[in-house]
């Protein structure tokens, strides 16, 4: 009998189990070392290079910015337009100008973000409680360094951090800047990377530098008699729990709960909200109260609207006849953003390497490095003063014998040979008598 052909779809490599084998040897392999060569090398770029911010509180693209302000003169010259300074960020920041942009809008005054601007803007700079208000183009804006910003850059010429290529090793920009404090605890600071993420509560200026010394001059202080609470730029009331906020203190993760603050005016008959907590929107409120007033659950309030100014936030509730205003307030707490956690997940880059950090773990580690940052500016200024010292010793047996000097120069027949002649004549160096040959006798 003749043999039977092979049904079509059994030649198929995926119908025969054998070529399966082979297949799964020969590819299931080069794809997860394929992921692995090309994914991991990504994920530590974002997570070292982009989302999480360093001891110093800044990430690289907060401290390429301030650092070009900073060599731009901005820090007390005038402001220039917004357009100007990205463009010049763009030496060391290659994301783009939108982005830079966005860095810039965030660490400026007009956006109220930080509770310790860096950027003095002038222009409409958004809102950092408003989802919708969108910030003008940078044409339009002008921009300038904050005063704070001198304790940011103190230094920064005297070798207290490291300076590394930029992108296309044309400019040397900074590792670090030399912060005189804390500011990782200052700067409210939020970023998702690849498998971790890192959100920053901004902390009160006074009470971090006096935690900062308390710290230094005893490391088992109790942090919480001088550092009381996280503080938020937009305000709002937090609702303190005290095992919480040891929590956050010790461990560096946690959440607070914070609160809108309002007051009930009588001859209207309305609520003003004017603080919201940092997490929410003006608009998420007000699409929240919407929801409940179509809903049927907040039958109490017969309009509410954004009456926001120059003046700040303000959002008015208008209440219907004999409605008490606290009982309803605690309702809208309960159903609306009015009230809302934030969570805390203090995860820093230390020496390269991603750690969720306590407070006086933060601080330890802020000390090391700042000690380091003094020590190298003493070196850096005693380095100066030894070569000075040089200088002026050689000067010293010039001036010793002037009229030998004037002669070994005068009878030197030959320019380039005065400074071997006077190295000869008085038993000094190079450096000395280059030093020498540049006074005018």
């Amino acid at each position: 009998m003749p043999k039977k052909k092979q049904p079509e779809g059994s030649r198929h490599p995926a119908n025969n189990p054998n070529v399966m084998g082979l297949r799964a040897a020969v590819v299931e392999q080069p794809i997860t070392d394929t992921l692995e060569t090309n994914y991991m090398p990504y994920a530590m770029s974002v997570i070292v290079s982009r989302a999480i911010p360093e001891i110093d509180g800044f990430k690289p693209s907060h401290r390429k910015l301030l650092y070009t302000m900073y060599k731009m003169g901005l820090l007390t010259g005038a402001r220039t337009k917004s357009a100007n300074i990205v463009g010049q960020t763009m030496r060391l920041n290659p994301h783009g100008d939108a982005a830079i942009y966005d860095t810039m809008v965030r660490l400026s005054k007009g956006y109220g973000a930080l509770l310790t601007p860096f950027v003095d803007s002038k222009g409409n700079f958004g809102k950092s409680y408003s989802r919708d208000m969108s910030w003008a183009a940078p044409r339009y804006t002008e921009a300038k360094l904050s005063a704070i910003c001198g304790e940011i850059f103190k230094d920064i010429d005297s070798d207290t951090v490291d300076f590394v290529d930029n992108y296309d090793n044309t400019m040397k920009e900074p590792a670090l800047l030399p912060t005189t404090f804390p500011n990782i605890l200052v700067s409210a600071n939020s970023g998702i990377a690849v498998g971790m993420a890192s959100q920053f509560c901004g902390f009160n200026l006074k009470e971090v530098c006096d935690t900062a010394v308390a710290y230094l001059k005893n490391p088992d202080c109790d942090l919480t008699e001088t550092l009381l609470a996280p503080d938020f730029p937009t305000g709002g009331e937090l609702i303190f729990d005290t095992d919480a906020i040891r929590d956050i203190y010790n461990t560096g993760r946690g959440s607070v709960r914070v609160r809108a603050k309002y007051r009930y005016v009588k001859d209207q008959n309305l609520l003003e909200i004017y603080e919201i907590p940092y997490s929410t929107t003006v608009e998420a409120i007000l699409d929240k109260v919407a929801e409940l007033i179509k809903a049927g659950k907040a039958k109490e309030i017969s309009d509410m609207r954004d009456e926001t100014d120059l003046s700040g936030l303000k959002l008015a509730i208008d209440l219907k006849r004999g409605v008490d205003p606290d009982k309803l307030m605690a309702k809208l707490y309960k159903l609306t953003p009015l009230e809302d956690a934030f969570a805390c997940n203090f995860n820093v880059l230390i020496a390269g390497s991603p750690k969720v950090l306590g407070i006086r773990q933060i601080l330890e580690e802020w000390t090391a490095w700042r000690t380091d940052s003094v020590k190298r500016r003493i070196f850096f200024v005693l380095g100066k003063k030894k070569e000075k010292l040089h200088l002026l010793k050689g000067l010293k047996r010039i001036l010793l014998d002037i009229d030998k000097a004037i002669r070994i120069i005068r009878e030197t027949e030959e320019e380039a040979e005065v400074i071997p002649n006077l190295m000869i004549g008085f038993g000094i160096d190079q450096i000395q008598a280059e030093y020498v040959a540049e006074i005018k006798l």
